[in-house]
């Protein structure tokens, strides 16, 4: 038995598939699936069935399962511990971003790190708020960027990088770009044009609407700034960005404030508390590439 079949049997089980469980580990379908019949026949009973259309876990899978992340965990730590008594740092390090991200120095972090650290792989996930705030609480997600309303999201460690309030995007000539303010109530009349679920920003847009029993028409949903901006522009709806995501586009569209939505979307680094010796330096390195940003924006990022 090797840990590397463990590590499969593993994938194999959270993703609920073999092909996603082959891309997570960086593998061929045809070889995790080799690799776990091999661990089957050692173990001497089927871990998965395999009729349906996904893997799910037999009993003797199930049993198996938390044993397997024991000696994963075991066998991290052992490296862990020697690597910190030799001043070395190696592993592995899944780092998330939120969809349609282009914060800079989070990747100038990550050069950093890699630079200082070329022992340890990065990896590079890209996923909308919720889940990866979801995966980070796991542990399948070291450190996230994610686009949040809360500035602490329980459990875990934070920094802020941006904290900004929602504004409404719309074309000349729309009714409400000859408006110097704008209310929620004001956006009942035309279509949205915003963030999906599970997004920073929608979750604060439709928080506040919700405490001022506001029902929008959602027209279209997009992951990117550049999306609901083009959408925006075209007279699809109204769009909802924040402030510094909005600056971008102000030689074809109106900016407005939403006066009464004064909780700001906020886009932040999440971690746990207790991380491993790689983590730990990673979120260092953030925090000196972000220390040239104000809480007022860093330009280009998707929450």
């Amino acid at each position: 038995m090797e840990l590397r079949q463990l590590e499969y049997f593993v994938a194999v089980a959270e993703e609920q598939n073999f092909t996603r469980a082959a891309e997570r580990v960086h593998i061929s379908q045809s070889g995790v699936s080799a690799q776990i019949r091999q661990l089957e026949r050692e173990l001497g009973a089927e871990l998965f069935d395999r009729s349906g259309r996904t893997a799910t876990l037999t009993a003797a899978g199930a049993a198996a399962l938390a044993p397997a992340r024991a000696a994963l965990a075991a066998a991290e730590a052992v490296g862990q511990a020697v690597g910190e008594v030799s001043g070395l740092i190696r592993g592995r390090i899944t780092v998330g971003m939120v969809l349609g991200c282009t914060v800079t120095p989070l990747f100038e972090a990550l050069a950093a790190f890699h630079r200082a650290h070329p022992g340890v792989e990065i990896a590079l996930l890209e996923d909308n708020s919720d889940r990866l705030v979801q995966g980070v609480r796991a542990g399948t997600v070291d450190l996230a960027l994610i686009g949040t309303a809360t500035a602490n999201p329980a459990g875990l460690e934070a920094l802020t990088i941006v904290s900004e309030r929602l504004v409404v995007l719309v074309p000349p000539g729309h009714p409400l770009a000859g408006r110097r303010r704008v209310a929620l109530r004001d956006l009942e009349a035309h279509p949205i044009v915003c963030m999906p679920p599970g997004t920073g920003l929608r979750t604060v847009f439709d928080q506040a609407c919700a405490a001022r029993g506001i029902d929008p028409v959602i027209a279209l949903q997009a992951g990117a700034a550049d999306a609901i901006a083009d959408l925006a522009a075209r007279g699809l709806g109204v769009g909802i960005l924040s402030e510094s995501m909005a600056a971008g586009y102000r030689d074809r569209l109106t900016a407005r404030l939403i006066d009464d939505v004064d909780t700001p979307a906020l886009l932040s680094l999440v971690w746990r508390p207790g991380q491993a010796p790689a983590v730990r330096e990673l979120v260092a390195q953030a925090r000196r590439a972000f220390g040239g940003q104000t809480p007022g924006g860093a330009d280009g990022s998707g929450r």
